[in-house]
């Protein structure tokens, strides 16, 4: 019985948040393009066939559809869901054109575009602005509280009471910074300041590897000092409405550079691609956030819409960021690229997608079998 309340809460979990992220992207690209006079035909939840839908006033469809793995808004001239060009464009009346996404100004259209990313951006800064109004921070000093016996730290000669001031040239203001930096770090070798008694110390040193598990219980490996934070060296920040907005943008900022970083390692071949996860990854960790509670889980919905946000900016056909640079190129020659061009470029983007899909859903089967 409890493992099936947990498949259900995984489940319920995972499309509770998908649903939420991609109705707010596509909101994006809806609301930019009402602005704009762009008719919108189809605003779904979802691809494939329709489960439940209605027509709202503007003769917009709003649906929700069998496959839950994203959405779209279909606009007047499209001709599916990727908005490619319809053949029926060039037969289109001027009152139709008026109303046509394909015929609107490449401003138009790039803010239509660019909207979607920008919002899922936007819900984040203000999900984390809400938590921080609303809780505040807790923040630890970056003064060690405990060193580890045997460890990296203990051998480099840091002690109780030190204060590190930096690693590895990057300023350290708190003790969840050294955290964040040593995720991301690729080399066993650390420089470290640290503050002692008025004195600063300069220490270079090999850090420990050892075996630990991620929060699916999932084994791994993570790089270590060997010190621990001091539990009396805290202080709760108490943010007000603004200034909980501008750190919200800051934390926001950090954690897609943060997601930038990742894969730009992964990239260069430092990280394995093995660690990139699917659907079915999102799907367990949404479950087990929401173990903790639902401000868990919207913390979570965060960081997936700040992703989803960075992907769809890829300038891959297919997606937004695709679409951006065939507006980039457009503008630049002074001109629409061809319609064979840009089919060419869609099946490109189709095959890069798919095989990415296939790629972390293999990943996803091989982790958790």
């Amino acid at each position: 019985m409890e493992t099936i309340f947990s498949i259900v809460q995984t489940v319920a979990a995972f499309l509770t948040v998908l649903t939420v992220l991609v109705f707010v992207h596509e909101w994006g690209h809806y609301i930019v393009a009402r602005i704009n006079g762009v008719r919108v035909d189809v605003f779904s939840i979802g691809f494939g066939p329709e489960i439940w839908g209605f027509n709202d006033k503007n003769g917009t469809r709003w649906k929700f559809s069998w496959i839950p793995l994203g959405g779209y808004v279909k606009f007047f001239g499209d001709q599916d869901a990727a908005s490619t060009p319809g053949a029926n464009l060039p037969k289109m009346s001027e009152e139709e054109k008026s109303v046509a996404f394909h015929y609107k100004k490449l401003h138009q259209r790039a803010a239509i575009v660019f909207a979607g990313p920008a919002v899922n951006f936007l819900f984040a800064i203000l999900i984390i602005a809400g938590m921080f109004f609303t809780y505040g921070r807790m923040v630890f000093s970056p003064v060690v509280g405990d060193v580890i016996e045997d460890g990296a730290a203990a051998e480099a000669g840091i002690q109780i009471g030190d204060r590190i001031i930096s690693i590895d040239g990057e300023d350290v203001s708190n003790f969840r910074e050294i955290r964040e930096h040593l995720l991301f770090k690729v080399e066993d070798n650390v420089n470290i300041v640290i503050l002692r008694n008025s004195e600063t110390l300069n220490l270079n040193f090999t850090l420990a590897v050892v075996d630990d598990e991620d929060i699916l219980g999932q084994p791994t490996k993570v790089r270590q000092i060997g010190i621990r934070n001091d539990p009396e060296q805290r202080e709760l920040i108490k943010y007000g409405f603004f200034n909980a907005f501008w750190q919200a943008t800051i934390e926001t900022k950090n954690l897609t550079l943060r997601n930038l970083q990742g894969l730009g390692q992964i990239i260069a071949g430092d990280r394995s691609a093995k660690e990139l996860g699917g659907p079915i990854t999102i799907a367990r960790v949404a479950g087990k956030t929401a173990e903790y509670g639902i401000v868990s889980l919207i913390n979570f919905a965060a960081l997936i819409s700040i992703g989803l946000g960075l992907i769809n900016l890829f300038p891959i056909p297919m997606l937004d960021g695709g679409h951006l640079l065939y507006y980039a190129i457009e503008a630049v020659m002074r001109r629409k690229m061809s319609d064979s061009a840009q089919e060419f470029g869609f099946k490109i983007g189709l095959a890069v997608v798919l095989s990415l899909m296939v790629f972390v859903t293999f990943n996803d089967i091989v982790k958790f079998g």
